[in-house]
């Protein structure tokens, strides 16, 4: 792992010099108030610390049930994280100690018949987070029948510092526009916007702001917290800024994953669910090309 906090403090350090070049100095600092710790993980390799993995078994306790969508099938494990080895540089409010667990209904038991998305509320039974507390009795658990386990990847973590989308309801928010006039701001303009560092591959991601696929992800799990509303809804924007992305795990060649067409799962959290550990209230979404 890189050293988490320098880097992270010298990101945020460019990105803020980068704002006060370029930017109204009020409107400068109210777009560096808004900027986001996260963690980008990588396939790991031999000498490098392993901060979780994709596919393989999970480890779970013996009283903790595999999860099932109730009427389709058992979900699929996607990945874990090791709280405690993302610790020394996690985004806000991340677990201290202890794994998260994600699975998915992936089409592996009804050849793809059924699919989870934002546009049905009622399929988020086919998305799951599990938080297994430290020192918990585990042990590996294989899948059920019927469903093939994606292979065992290591993954380690980097130190990365996120800006919001032109789009992103926080934007909207805080400079007083609509997600579609705030394209007309000066933190939308492509002066500005192309001044920034690339912000790299989609990849896999802990905390800070998701990277879409498409459009902003928040506004997808709004759509769910508030039932299946229209796009139009007015409520829509506020509820879409009351959520964070917990992780998101991008298609992997090596872990034999794709989502649909070059895809990615994306896992979003309300932060006062975050700091109850209710992993439970985590909403699901994804995307592809």
């Amino acid at each position: 792992m890189d050293d988490l906090a320098e880097v992270r403090e010298a990101t945020r350090e460019s990105l803020a010099d980068l704002a006060r070049s370029h930017l109204p100095a009020d409107v400068a600092d109210t777009w560096i108030s808004l900027l986001r710790a996260g963690l980008r993980l990588t396939h790991a390799e031999d000498g490098d610390r392993v901060v979780g993995h994709l596919g393989g078994d999970p480890r779970l306790p013996p009283d903790v049930a595999w999860p099932v969508w109730e009427d389709r099938g058992p979900l699929t494990f996607v990945a874990a994280l090791d709280c405690s080895a993302l610790e020394p540089a996690d985004p806000d409010g991340l677990p201290a100690d202890g794994v998260l667990s994600f699975f998915y209904f992936d089409g592996q038991i009804d050849g793809g018949e059924e699919t989870v998305g934002h546009w049905d509320p009622e399929t988020q039974a086919g998305a799951r987070v599990l938080h297994v507390p430290a020192g918990a009795e585990t042990s590996p658990r294989q899948a059920p029948e019927g469903i093939e386990p994606y292979p065992y990847v290591p993954l380690r973590a980097h130190a990365v510092v996120t800006v919001p989308t032109p789009t992103h309801p926080v934007l909207a928010e805080a400079f007083g526009g609509e997600p579609e006039t705030i394209e007309d701001h000066p933190v939308s303009a492509r002066s500005f916007r192309r001044r920034l560092p690339p912000s790299g591959d989609i990849g896999h991601r802990v905390g800070g702001y998701a990277a879409p696929v498409q459009g902003d992800v928040e506004y997808e799990v709004a759509q769910v917290a508030l039932g299946g509303v229209d796009w139009r809804d007015p409520r829509l924007r506020e509820e879409a800024g009351r959520w964070a992305l917990l992780a998101q795990f991008d298609s992997d060649d090596r872990a034999n994953m794709m989502w649909g067409d070059a895809g990615t799962l994306y896992w979003l959290i309300r932060p006062e669910d975050l700091a109850a550990r209710r992993f439970d209230k985590a909403l699901f979404t994804w995307q592809c090309c």
